[in-house]
């Protein structure tokens, strides 16, 4: 087994590792590459979590949680990641996890003290956030969606795309417009949070789902998503209306970190693939692994993934540290871009290892691959995450 273990953890983020593998340990690559296949949500290896209070993981101890920090959460998702799940299963919990981190800092107690106890218990779950439309992309300040409040009421119109999860959801984070882009003095203000309550949703009939086909990630299912005078209760604001563009930044460094630890437990799960095709497939009378052209891409990948791992476990220490903001936000950006180029060169390392098997499910490595160039995408493009280092910390002209 290639040795995974390459940074010091805390105490309490041992005890994190530990349980999470033996979670793990009851999901085998089988049952994920099963998944994969039929397009079906991992719900067995979710309720396993859930059961085990880790939906919880971030919330505060008095509303049930277990008052955990982004240094702990690294190491549960990067462990789901490497146990051959891959970047699917990690973003399969992912939302549970995150989505409910708002509610925290800006719900009100009404809100705080009916939902949050019972995510904390996997009872509920928010697993969906909806921000992204199709004729605003990266520029989340584009966004389109409205709601209009009439009484005691937002009425909601519009669209969303990429919206993952949504059917594993009890609820979605929405961000919407509450003030038109023309009447605000700048572009980030205006736009609010809202908790909307799915099967309410349904049942109004203000709300309609389209699955996107796809072929990465295949069972954490993807939606466009379609409002049409869906009514949300004015209570279920969570914060001040017009700031939920800053509420909503307001912590995404630590959840960039999040992924940046799922693509290094992708990388992780593709070299172990590797190497152990390496040490098995004889060819000419030998291991394939005894051969430089085998061995040293899968070195050099290890090399990365681990370099990448050692920024995510840094960064995600000074982040709960509270650390300057700026200084985390250029280290969670790094570690992201790093990391993920780093899960894209070990998949492909792997894949290239196991020749012609490379491209067959049974090895799992194709699948890695799919995730892994996937991983360069979201929840930013790299190109973003470049625009971020090079203003920020170079110092150089804003480009967008």
């Amino acid at each position: 087994m290639v040795e995974r273990d390459t940074v010091n953890l805390t105490d309490q983020q041992q005890l994190v590792r530990d349980a999470i593998r033996d979670i793990c340990a009851d999901f085998d690559a089988a049952y994920w590459r099963e998944k994969d296949a039929q397009g079906e949500y991992p719900q067995e290896f979710v309720d396993a979590l859930a059961d085990g209070g880790w939906f919880g993981a971030l919330l505060p101890e008095e509303h049930g949680g277990a008052g955990m920090g982004t240094d702990e959460v690294v190491v549960m998702l990067e462990e789901i990641a490497a146990s051959g799940g891959g970047f699917s299963a990690a973003q399969a919990v992912h939302g549970a996890i995150y989505n409910s981190v708002p509610l925290v800092k800006y719900g009100s107690e009404e809100l705080k003290a009916d939902l949050l106890p019972e995510v904390a218990r996997g009872e509920t779950s928010i697993q969906a956030f909806g921000l992204t439309e199709p004729n605003a992309g990266s520029d989340s300040t584009s966004i389109q969606t409205s709601a209009e409040l009439d009484g005691d009421e937002y009425v909601v119109n519009g669209q969303k795309i990429w919206i993952s999860r949504v059917d594993a959801s009890d609820y979605l984070v929405l961000m919407a417009r509450t003030t038109p882009r023309e009447e605000v003095e700048k572009r980030t203000r205006g736009l609010s949070m809202l908790l909307v309550d799915l099967e309410d949703a349904y049942e109004q009939g203000g709300l309609e789902i389209e699955k996107i086909d796809k072929t990465a990630s295949n069972f954490v299912h993807s939606y466009e998503l379609f409002f049409e005078d869906l009514r949300v209760p004015a209570e279920n604001l969570i914060g001040e209306e017009g700031r939920g563009f800053y509420q909503m930044l307001d912590g995404l460094n630590e959840e960039r970190l999040a992924i940046a630890a799922e693509c290094v437990g992708l990388g992780e799960a593709a070299i172990e693939a590797g190497v152990s095709y390496a040490n098995d497939r004889e060819v000419f009378g030998g291991p394939i692994g005894a051969n430089q052209a085998i061995q040293h891409p899968l070195a050099e990948a290890h090399a990365h993934v681990q370099a990448a791992k050692g920024m995510v476990y840094g960064a995600a220490s000074d982040a709960d540290d509270d650390a300057d903001a700026k200084a985390v936000g250029a280290r969670a950006n790094m570690a992201k871009y790093l990391a993920a180029e780093a899960a894209f060169d070990a998949a492909d390392a792997a894949v290239q290892t196991h020749g012609g098997f490379g491209v067959a499910r049974e090895y799992d490595v194709e699948r890695y691959f799919r995730e892994a160039r996937l991983t360069r995408l979201v929840p930013i493009t790299q190109q973003l995450a470049l625009n971020y280092i090079g203003e920020n910390v170079l110092g150089l002209p804003r480009s967008y």
